[in-house]
């Protein structure tokens, strides 16, 4: 029979187990197992191909030469955003700096567009293109960082392939006059990372008389038509009644246990949701002192889907599970939706891919459809309310191995590599060419504004959810 000595050594041992301040790691076994399949479906799947003719092989050429040349400019102007690491809407440093290396061109900038003082916009005209019906491209920049991480998810690769490839057309042209027949805009768009400076511009009239709009983002695979899903931030507030928790807590009604209700509630909801979905909170308000039952608590979701009807829909189920724990605990609720506004799914543009996906091979790269590639590596962006005002595209190029995630230091790293310039430069040379193919090809443009019509034509982007 063991002593009393030995039971109390036995519970001592038992309650001086610690645990320690460190996570364990996630296990890789299945992202190597989807790496694996995605290797396997790329292996089997037919190159990408175009049934257009697009811009002349000179053009290209002269295209190919600048970006050459320009390659030096653009690594050390990416560099320099990285460096700067500027949140949304306060990229002023990155702006000054695109600024200058426009400028540097004989570029014209103007900053301070649609009423955000860090959104600018370039221009030129194609010789004899002068005219408001002429064809219009819009080449988009990013530039913002994450608050904590930098340029985690390579912004600053963005904005160094866009003006590259505004400035790689600039010099075919001035060398070529009319060989890029039409219209080319570079529109600096602030504010991705939470912001959603694109829609803001888009309200402001900025993508009014674009034909066709494209940018590219830093990636861990090359991908055309990667699926960026929809996003929507609701704020769930319960107002409830104070009272002394430990002297009179029946005459309380505790906010904080309806918010804790809530968050189990929509973690339930997840073995419901349709593939690919996606709920995650956070409590931001859970009262003040643990003697006072909370009469407020706050909780802010980001509610997404790879389909605008579908994160419609899950939006109404979000919105019943409040008023259903309002119910039960005896608490008001208060439903905010989109303190900024919201973002759709991407609606990539198939004819507009394909030339990416030809000038990349040109490159040296193999350009993937989304279906090979892990269809687990979904988040969202705010060019999705562009495209469904605009035929666009929005192809990711890798920079990093396919493991490593966005915004994340790692991937910070390879944002700031000096090794980054070869794809900057690829990036360049394929937004630059898919501009001029879709400039100097009529029947190219037939082809995207029809793609564009089919797959549903102009979204009310502002009305969609009212």
């Amino acid at each position: 029979m063991p002593t009393e000595g030995a039971a109390t050594a036995g519970l001592t041992a038992v309650h001086g187990l610690r645990v320690g301040a460190q996570p364990t790691r996630p296990s890789t076994l299945y992202l190597d197992a989807v790496a694996q399949d995605a290797e396997r479906r790329a292996a089997l799947a037919p190159p990408i191909t175009s049934p257009h003719a697009g811009a002349a092989a000179s053009v290209l050429d002269e295209v190919g030469h600048a970006v050459a040349d320009l390659a030096p400019t653009l690594g050390a102007l990416s560099s320099t955003i990285f460096d700067l690491a500027e949140p949304g809407f306060a990229e002023v440093g990155s702006v000054e700096a695109i600024r200058a290396a426009l400028e540097a061109e004989a570029i014209a900038v103007t900053v301070g567009v649609h009423g955000l003082p860090t959104a600018f916009v370039a221009r030129f005209d194609a010789a004899g293109s002068g005219s408001s019906d002429a064809p219009t491209i819009a080449i988009l920049a990013e530039y913002d960082a994450l608050p904590g991480l930098g340029h985690g998810c390579g912004h600053n690769v963005i904005a160094a392939s866009a003006v590259g490839a505004f400035l790689a057309l600039v010099r075919a042209e001035r060398a070529r006059p009319g060989s890029v027949p039409g219209r080319v805009l570079l529109i600096g768009t602030p504010a991705e990372e939470g912001g959603n400076g694109k829609e803001i511009l888009a309200r402001a009239g900025a993508f009014n008389g674009v034909d066709a709009a494209i940018m590219v983002h830093p990636f861990g695979y090359d991908v055309i038509d990667q699926p960026f899903i929809g996003r929507r931030i609701v704020r769930v507030v319960y107002n409830g009644v104070a009272a002394h928790a430990s002297a009179s807590p029946f005459q309380g009604r505790n906010a904080l246990d309806a918010a804790t209700l809530n968050y189990q509630a929509v973690g339930l909801l997840r073995q419901h949701l349709v593939p690919g979905d996606r709920i995650h909170g956070i409590v931001i308000d859970g009262g003040e002192r643990p003697s006072v039952v909370p009469e407020r608590a706050e909780l802010e979701y980001y509610v997404r889907s790879h389909a605008a009807e579908t994160l419609k829909e899950l939006s109404l189920r979000v919105e019943d599970i409040a008023h259903g724990i309002a119910l039960a605990t005896g608490t008001g609720v208060e439903v905010h939706w989109d303190p900024l506004p919201f973002t759709l799914p991407i609606r990539s543009n198939t004819p507009l891919g394909e030339r990416w996906a030809i000038a990349q091979a040109e490159r040296g790269r193999t350009v993937r459809t989304s279906a090979t590639v892990p269809s687990h590596l979904a988040a969202s962006t705010d060019f999705g309310n562009v495209s469904v005002r605009v035929p666009g595209i929005h192809p990711v190029i890798a920079i990093a191995p396919p493991e490593v995630s966005l915004h994340t230091r790692e991937f910070a790293a390879h944002a700031s590599d000096p090794a980054v310039v070869t794809a900057i430069a690829d990036a360049a040379y394929g937004l630059a060419a898919t501009a001029a193919d879709f400039l100097a090809d009529a029947d190219l443009r037939a082809a995207v504004r029809a793609d564009f019509e089919a797959s549903g034509g102009i979204v009310d982007v502002e009305r969609y959810f009212s």
